[in-house]
């Protein structure tokens, strides 16, 4: 069987930290700011888990089984 491919747009979206979980940055930050509050704009910057029910598909785009 041969190897699995990664999907690339998924890696470059989402990435594994060392304990295993998959995170992804967050939405709605990238235009339109002037109306955003300023703790708005802040908490974009942080990454976030992926739900649950992505898990497993996500995965296997990254090329885990």
């Amino acid at each position: 069987m041969p190897k699995m491919k990664t999907h690339k747009g998924t890696a470059k979206r989402f990435r594994v930290t060392g304990s295993g979980k998959i995170v992804r940055g967050k939405a709605f930050k990238s235009h339109i700011m002037t109306k955003k509050s300023q703790k708005r704009k802040r908490n974009f910057r942080h990454e976030t888990t992926i739900a649950p029910a992505d898990r497993k598909v996500i995965a296997r785009n990254l090329g885990r089984r």
